[in-house]
């Protein structure tokens, strides 16, 4: 099989994406779903809390509404190829190249490009500060490097997956439908 049946049963190859397969309620249902950390924090934290989490702070920092968007997004491959840990996604050539062909196509149907050289700046730079919050307050690390400053209040109450996945749905139809 070369294929995965998503939420909304279609099936989907993850190698070969077709664009016309991508469904947001697909992303919005798997990404609450999905535990940050691989599962190794204090409590459950989902990939769609962390993609809401950015994409309120790119609102709270006056981006346009395509790169709210886009970090809402951000994770969306992982609903597909799931989450591979930053220490052994660094040496997973193959895997970096898909996922990132992969946000490719998924940015392309949602954003109708791919990100600039300056929104992937941007995006990386909200996407690490929220990690650091993610690791102080999930995990108790972070202290090391230098706290950064969000424009958004942090909040690390576990809410029910569907709760989660309405928010992300409401964002997403807010930020595309202007």
């Amino acid at each position: 099989m070369s294929y995965i049946t998503t939420y909304t049963r279609k099936h989907f190859d993850p190698v070969n994406p077709d664009p016309e397969l991508i469904c947001i309620e697909d992303i919005a249902h798997a990404l609450p779903l999905i535990c940050r950390g691989n599962g190794q924090v204090s409590s459950f934290w989902s990939v769609g809390e962390h993609c809401i989490l950015c994409s309120k702070e790119a609102v709270a920092r006056g981006h346009e509404d395509r790169l709210v968007l886009a970090l809402l997004l951000h994770d969306a491959s992982e609903c597909y190829m799931s989450d591979v840990p930053r220490p052994l996604k660094q040496i997973m050539d193959i895997y970096n190249k898909q996922e990132k062909h992969l946000l490719d196509v998924i940015y392309t149907k949602f954003l109708g490009s791919t990100l600039s050289e300056e929104e992937e700046r941007q995006l990386k730079e909200i996407d690490d500060a929220v990690l650091w919050y993610d690791l102080k307050y999930l995990l108790g690390e972070g202290e090391e490097a230098e706290k950064p400053k969000l424009h958004v209040n942090v909040d690390y109450t576990v809410r029910e997956f569907k709760e989660v996945e309405q928010e992300y749905l409401k964002l997403f139809e807010k930020y595309t439908c202007k």
